[in-house]
């Protein structure tokens, strides 16, 4: 059985994903919900929900099609006013018409408050460590601005930051995952691409590239409950870890 060491050996860059994996979007934004809505009784992680979902929807749209805005702000600006299941459209008005409503706009209802995302907490200590021997770099759906200011923010020391803003897509087009190999001029067996979502690494996967998960069971991403496991346990992707700090102890 080959172990999770040996199944990374010769990987010279680690690929991070960054919603969800690197950093916490959920819990960041639903506290700025309830912050600037103090009084009100929404379920704002719902709203939260629902207002990422709206991002999905056009990121995947743009994978399939190559075609439509891949900047994150704007999209999620435009999120807020479609409808997903009764979400953002629904509550909204109700919104407008509280007396923080104009603070909510101000500070919510733009895109600020993504942009000021907290990393879990193995994730800055686990970088900074496989910093020390591997290249750390960010792959993300986010616009470069989005990843400068949360890497700032949350303390991320990438190498590089590597936005679809360069490939012209979104993850998990091809374009992107080709893209990152290009820029690192490494071969794809060299980079192992990590993230808490299972589309994203079997999407890496298909171009060659190492793939390590990290389960995100509160990351609001889609995917809680699923159950992934390694290769050597008749899983599909190479190693399973439970956190940055723990691959940084494999590499």
């Amino acid at each position: 059985m080959t172990s999770p060491s040996e199944a990374l050996r010769g990987v010279e860059a680690f690929v991070f994903d960054v919603f969800g994996t690197t950093v916490n979007w959920y819990g960041n934004i639903t506290r700025t919900l309830a912050e600037y809505a103090q009084g009100t009784q929404e379920d704002w992680g719902a709203f939260a929900d629902e207002w990422r979902k709206g991002y999905f929807a056009q990121a995947r749209s743009v994978a399939q099609s190559g075609q439509g805005n891949t900047n994150m702000d704007i999209v999620h600006r435009e999120a807020r006013h479609v409808s997903h299941r009764g979400g953002p459209v629904s509550l909204m008005p109700r919104l407008h018409n509280r007396s923080s409503s104009r603070c909510f706009n101000q500070h919510v209802g733009s895109t600020s408050p993504w942009h000021r995302s907290d990393g879990w907490p193995d994730v800055s200590r686990g970088l900074y460590a496989v910093k020390k021997k591997k290249i750390v770099v960010a792959l993300s759906n986010g616009n470069m601005r989005f990843l400068v200011d949360v890497a700032k923010h949350a303390d991320l020391p990438w190498d590089a930051v590597l936005s679809v803003d360069l490939f012209g897509t979104c993850k998990p087009n091809p374009k992107v995952y080709q893209g990152a190999l290009h820029y690192l001029e490494l071969p794809p067996e060299k980079c192992a691409m990590v993230a808490a979502h299972l589309w994203d690494l079997e999407a890496a996967a298909k171009h060659g590239m190492k793939t390590v998960y990290v389960p995100r069971p509160e990351s609001h991403d889609g995917e809680e409950g699923l159950v992934v496991k390694a290769k050597a346990e008749g899983g599909n992707v190479d190693v399973v870890v439970e956190s940055f700090e723990a691959l940084a102890e494999l590499v």
